[in-house]
């Protein structure tokens, strides 16, 4: 087997691979794994350039356990509380606890009793909809929409699973500000709070409820772990070195031929390219009627500094006054945010290591319209947005911000398409409801029979726990192919 990509879904497929007794050859582009999990060492700052939020650890453990390893074995992971700290104009602050009696007294603080027990109610309800939505539509195989059919889609349908997202939480809570924290991650799946469908609530499960972690020496030292388990199943992993095309006879893939001109014969390969360039590697056309709606984009500054502030969390939301408006002007209009809504990170409140002594590391991300819906050229217009940027965390009370900054780098949209990144997005395609579930493209590829895609551009789509059951996913293809092919 060849896996075209050392990310997260290219690892645990291995790692699930080599677990069904396979022999495994994973390609890597990059010097180092973890895909879009990244990595940049700046002066002593020791950056993670993707993912900043790990939710649902037992993914992790899930593949490592493929080779009869465990998290703890290979990481070191510290819960986070809270969660987050969401800050608002007016001054206020929510910190967001997964333990159910502290957020309901967090709840209580900010906006009174009534709201507690709407809270309450609300969290019963993501962890039922999380049950439903695991077992037959995250961690499952879609050929045809006729999958969907069975129990567990009326019990979602009957919990509102097909309602908007913004509308059920406000059946649930009335404060503003919660109403944001509870519908917020939406955006992970490129879709506004008031269009996306409610069953998109599963990510406030695994970020409210379930709970936020942070490994030891950053978000790097996964696909590090994931890399070490798999080489010591018997991987062979070569980085450094891309798939330039597929050598192929009839509907079969019967090798890789790397970028060096080196043949990799292979009875079934898994690529986890982005969803574009993974298409152009099997020569494939999608047949869709209409074309793949992308998510937005993002804007991404990484700070180090030689000071902190005392009100930022290890992640911190910064939210603007104007929040729908915030969707209107990325999404439909194409044009940065006139009230920025940020993420800030500062992992070093959790792991010093990360920063030279005495210093601190920030990622500040702005979502941002994608290059398909913005005419930005970012290129200019990148350095005057981070000044913007840093303006706006200093009159938020990051007073002397841009003053403290001893490295930074800047990541535009223009930089992600640089990356080979669709659409200049490293989130993919949206989740709207015809490239949800079994409607999203498939993990197998018309045409070809051998050929099986993970990551976020496929089933079950974006976001660092549903990559990784990509990864199963993909290996659980392979496997029930060679045992067809075998009998």
């Amino acid at each position: 087997m060849v896996v075209v990509g050392a990310g997260l879904s290219g690892l645990s497929c291995a790692l699930h691979l080599l677990g069904a007794g396979r022999e495994v050859v994973v390609l890597e582009r990059e010097d180092h794994p973890g895909g879009r999990a990244g990595r940049l060492d700046m002066d002593g700052f020791r950056v993670d350039t993707g993912p900043t939020v790990l939710t649902m650890p037992e993914l992790l453990d899930e593949a490592f356990a493929a080779v009869g390893e465990s998290v703890g074995d290979r990481l070191e992971l510290l819960p986070l509380a809270p969660a987050y700290r969401a800050s608002f104009t007016d001054g206020s602050t929510v910190d967001v606890h997964t333990d159910r009696e502290r957020m309901a007294a967090e709840v209580a603080r900010v906006a009174g009793l009534r709201e507690a027990v709407g809270y309450l109610r609300l969290r019963d309800w993501l962890t039922r909809l999380y049950e439903v939505e695991m077992r037959s539509f995250i961690d499952a195989r879609f050929d045809s929409p006729l999958d969907l059919l069975g129990p567990d889609l009326v019990r979602l349908a009957a919990m509102g699973g097909f309602r908007r997202l913004s509308r059920v939480v406000g059946g649930h809570l009335k404060d503003e500000r919660l109403r944001r924290v509870f519908s917020f991650q939406s955006l992970y799946a490129g879709v506004a709070p008031d269009r996306a469908l409610a069953a998109y609530a599963v990510i406030a499960y695994m970020d409210t409820v379930a709970g936020v972690h942070f490994p030891k020496g950053g978000m790097r030292a996964m696909g590090e772990a994931l890399a070490g388990a798999a080489a010591k199943a018997g991987a062979v992993l070569r980085y450094g070195e891309s798939a330039h095309r597929l050598e192929r006879r009839g509907d079969r893939v019967t090798a890789v031929i790397t970028e060096h001109g080196e043949r990799l014969p292979c009875d079934h390969v898994v690529l986890t390219t982005d969803l574009a360039a993974a298409h152009r590697l099997l020569d494939h056309r999608s047949r869709r009627p209409l074309p793949h709606r992308y998510s937005p984009s993002a804007v991404v500054l990484h700070l180090g500094t030689d000071r902190t502030w005392d009100h930022l969390a290890h992640h911190t939301i910064s939210f603007g006054t104007q929040w729908e408006r915030t969707f209107t002007e990325i999404i439909d209009e194409g044009r940065t945010m006139s009230d920025p809504s940020l993420l800030v990170t500062q992992p070093t409140l959790t792991d010093p290591s990360l920063a030279p002594d005495g210093h601190h590391l920030l990622y500040v991300l702005a979502p941002a319209p994608n290059l398909a819906a913005a005419d930005i050229d970012w290129d200019s217009e990148g350095p005057r947005y981070r000044d913007r940027i840093v303006a706006v965390l200093e009159a938020r009370g990051m007073t002397g911000l841009d003053a403290s900054v001893r490295a930074e780098h800047l990541v535009t949209p223009a930089d992600w398409a640089r990356q080979g990144l669709a659409r200049g997005t490293p989130f993919s395609l949206a989740h709207t409801f015809a490239q949800t579930g079994p409607f999203r493209p498939r993990n197998t590829v018309p045409g070809t029979a051998n050929a099986v895609l993970a990551g976020c551009g496929t089933t079950p789509g974006v976001g660092l726990p549903t990559v990784l059951v990509s990864g199963k996913l993909a290996a659980a293809r392979v496997v029930a192919g060679t045992e067809r092919r075998a009998r």
